[in-house]
């Protein structure tokens, strides 16, 4: 089974836990001077997974992408650490206000369980710099057998990121959640080194919706099911982002995942068009007449 799902999702109680005071506390002490700053799109830009997505003829489906959402969180990074030209090619296949939210190579994260990879990490951090003003957030995800005993292990990897590159994390394991100790320890860690904490929304995984963030930024990964409750959850997002930005949130950054990716763009859209509406934004979105 893949992470975070759930055998009959009908059956799970999706409704979003309550705001953790200490956000409300956080956001608080934040006025904003602009808008808030919304990105929204999909993991990955694959004809292969996002099947009906791109017209017939398509020559370059980056491009394409760019063109219908403002941003990428960019998983291929995860498999494979880009090089220097790799990411000038995909930076300039995107408009100047598209961003790419590249995620830590798993020879980080998962194979060195952070040990050992400054090299790794400097020629990481080298590459993605050359997306400039088009760098959204990295984000470091550990794997879900990396537990709190090497919170140690895990500061060390914050406080040395490079801190020209905006950085989140996620973390995995359900110890990070169950003891107050711990988590409050882990996020006084995040707060004080200006990194932000990413909140998972997946059914099987309700400990990871932990409500707190660190910074008045939200990075969202959202999993839906390919369910007809995924709707109904990114309806009540919205509502949840609405109270965030009244409290003073400036930034938010939510992607749609789906185990079967086909029906990403069209859950991407759906919870762009009730954003749009209910905080009087104009992200882009797609073409209406896309997903007919």
């Amino acid at each position: 089974m893949k992470f975070g799902s759930a055998a009959d999702p009908s059956e799970v109680d999706f409704t979003l836990p309550p705001t953790h005071p200490d956000t409300l506390a956080l956001l608080g002490t934040h006025k904003p001077a602009k808008p808030l700053e919304v990105y929204v799109g999909c993991a990955k830009w694959n004809r292969q997974d996002l099947k009906g997505f791109y017209p017939r003829g398509t020559k370059d489906e980056l491009s394409y992408y760019a063109t219908q959402f403002n941003c990428i969180e960019l998983n291929a990074t995860f498999y494979n650490s880009p090089d220097k030209q790799q990411v000038e090619t995909w930076k300039n296949k995107t408009p100047s206000d598209f961003k790419f939210f590249p995620k830590v190579p798993q020879s980080v994260s998962h194979f060195g369980r952070l040990l050992n990879v400054d090299e790794k990490m400097t020629a990481f951090c080298d590459a993605i710099a050359l997306f400039e003003d088009q760098l959204g957030v990295s984000f470091l995800q550990m794997h879900d057998n990396y537990k709190p005993k090497d919170f140690d292990r895990l500061a060390t990897f914050v406080k040395k990121f490079s801190k020209a590159v905006p950085f989140a994390v996620e973390v995995r394991n359900a110890e990070w959640f169950a003891n107050e100790d711990v988590s409050r320890r882990l996020y006084t860690l995040l707060q004080e080194e200006q990194v932000v904490n990413v909140l998972v929304d997946a059914l099987g995984r309700r400990d990871m919706l932990h409500m707190r963030l660190s910074t008045p930024s939200a990075f969202i990964r959202y999993v839906g099911h390919n369910h007809s409750t995924d709707k109904q959850r990114l309806d009540e997002w919205v509502e949840r982002i609405k109270e965030w930005r009244d409290a003073g949130l400036q930034s938010l950054y939510f992607f749609v995942h789906q185990h079967i990716e086909l029906e990403s763009p069209m859950l991407s859209t759906y919870f762009i068009d009730r954003l749009n509406d209910a905080l009087g934004l104009q992200i882009r979105r797609p073409d209406s007449n896309l997903f007919s």
